[in-house]
Formats: C-alpha cells, structure tokens, sequence
C-alpha cells in the first residue's frame, strides 16, 4: 500500500480511508457503478461483456474519508493468457481490498458462485445492480440465495445507470472502512497516466463500432503522446489485431472504417484531456498476441 501524503495533524481523527474492490461476472455493472460514484467516467463502458481488462484505480475523497476504488475485469473461466491475466487482475484486487462490492444482476436466476469462490470470506457488501428493470420484491429470492452461501456485511440493491440508491451504498461502503489517513492527495481521481485513458477511450470506441470476434482480437497502445504548446497535442496509437483479415476489416474501405473510429475516439478524449489532439491510428497484425507472454507483458498485462 502507499504511504500517506497528508500532514497526519490536518485530518480529523474520525478520517477513513480504504481500498473497495468491484468484483463480478461481466455487464453486472462494475464500471457503470465505479463511474456513478467518481462523478466522471474512468472506465470505459459497453454493452459487450468482458470490455474492461485492467484493474482500473479511482479515487473518491471528501472532507473525512477517502474511497479507492478497483474496478476490475469481470470473472470468467480463462481461455487465454489475456483471459489468465484479466483474472491474476481480480485476484490482486481482491486481496489488496479492504471491502468488496460483490456486484450482481438483479435479472438473473441463480448465484454467481464463480466469484463467490473467488472472493472466500473477504469483507463484503452485496451490492444488487439493475434493480430498475424489476419490481423491488423480485429481488428477494436471489438475495436468499446469496445469504445462504455466505455472510455479508449488507446487501444495498442499486440501480447505478440511474443513480438510485448510491447514497445508501457509500454510507455503507464507509462504515466499514478503517479510520487512518488519505493515501493520495484529495484532489487526485486516479494514480493512471493519460495515456491509459486515450488507449481506453479508442478501444472503447472499437468495441462500439465493431461485432463478433473484433473488439476482443484488439489491443490498443500509445506510441507517441506529444504535448504541444499553443496548439494540437499529437497522439500516435496503434491498434493490434491477429489476423490480416481483421485488419482490413478496422481500416474499411478507403480508411473509412478507422476514420469513423478516430474521429468518435477525439471527440471523447478531447473531452477527457479538456484540449484539441490530433489523432493518428495505425494497424498493425500479430498473430495469437493474446496467448504470447512476451508480448502481453509489453501491452501491460501480467503474462
């Protein structure tokens, strides 16, 4: 864990401070939630499962506490080494955690018991998502369910599209969490570069754009990220496929394709960076990136 960056005489005693970790299968809401509560959206969300693949940090302070949230890659049974790495991300986060949000769908019909088995006897609140797409009372059974696998510290049913409920959640998230004082500056919302964010906006709009096998064969990385006085800063990122295939189908005919990607991809990061960019995409092809530690370990992943 960090070491605090404040005067420890400028907080009050009653200051908490602590790590929560969003935990889930995927398109239970995670990152949908974690952007809710920040106010401002640090990760990247579609209605394609399995859209985040990093642990994404943000940071949530006010007068007396201050919430790091983990929001993680949903928890699913590997098939590559991409996969292996996504869930070594859950893992890490359970573990640095000092509360879970076990996320779930209010629709579905029976227990996540693979995260279940992920998290063991973690703290955790047992946060029920999507509670506007069914009556209230619809909920109960699967709350039954849950609570007879395992005890949890409360259930709080939420609907974090509309916001309802988050206020209960975070009174909650904050009773239990440790007193101590904060780990980054009060004014700080995540510990990830900008460059982070831009490769997660233009992979955002990818998964947007494109079906099938598309958006999950892709990795973006940020060659080159110029800031230019008194004009455009300059973004040069590439986009990896696996097959030639693939890539001819991103860059469309004539370019067209990826010139719809660029210009839907700077119009949120001007929007994130709050400045013009000038944004240049390329495509490149390496095959099976997805199973090659070398290469995963140098697009950031845990190989």
């Amino acid at each position: 864990m960090e070491t605090p960056l404040i005067n420890p005489e400028a907080i009050p005693p009653d200051h908490r401070s602590g790590y929560v970790a969003l935990i889930g299968k995927p398109n239970v809401g995670k990152s949908t939630l974690m952007n809710a509560l920040l106010g401002r959206k640090l990760s990247i969300v579609t209605p394609k499962p399995q859209t985040t693949r990093h642990r994404i940090l943000g940071i949530l302070s006010g007068p007396s506490y201050q919430v790091i949230f983990l929001d993680t890659p949903g928890v699913i049974q590997p098939r590559y080494g991409l996969h292996r790495s996504m869930m070594h991300a859950v893992e890490s986060a359970v573990q640095d955690a000092d509360l879970l949000l076990f996320m779930v769908d209010a629709t579905q019909d029976r227990p996540d018991t693979l995260t279940l088995e992920r998290i063991g006897e973690r703290p955790a609140i047992l946060v029920i998502n999507k509670m506007d797409q069914i009556a209230r009372d619809q909920a109960l059974p699967l709350v039954e369910a849950y609570t007879r696998l395992r005890a949890f510290e409360a259930v709080v049913p939420i609907s974090a599209l509309r916001g309802d409920g988050l206020d209960v959640l975070l009174e909650e998230i904050l009773q239990h969490l440790p007193f101590g004082p904060p780990f980054y500056p009060k004014d700080m919302i995540s510990e990830h570069p900008e460059r982070f964010f831009v490769a997660e906006i233009i992979r955002e709009k990818i998964f947007e754009h494109y079906a099938q096998e598309i958006p999950y064969s892709t990795q973006v990385n940020i060659v080159q990220f110029e800031e230019r006085e008194g004009g455009k800063d300059f973004i040069d990122a590439e986009i990896i496929v696996e097959r030639n295939s693939q890539k001819g189908i991103l860059i469309g005919k004539g370019g067209s394709a990826l010139k719809r990607i660029g210009q839907a991809a700077r119009a949120d990061i001007e929007a994130f960076l709050g400045k013009p960019v000038y944004l240049q995409l390329h495509v490149k092809v390496r095959g099976d990136w997805r199973n090659r530690d070398g290469l995963l370990r140098s697009y950031g992943y845990s190989a």
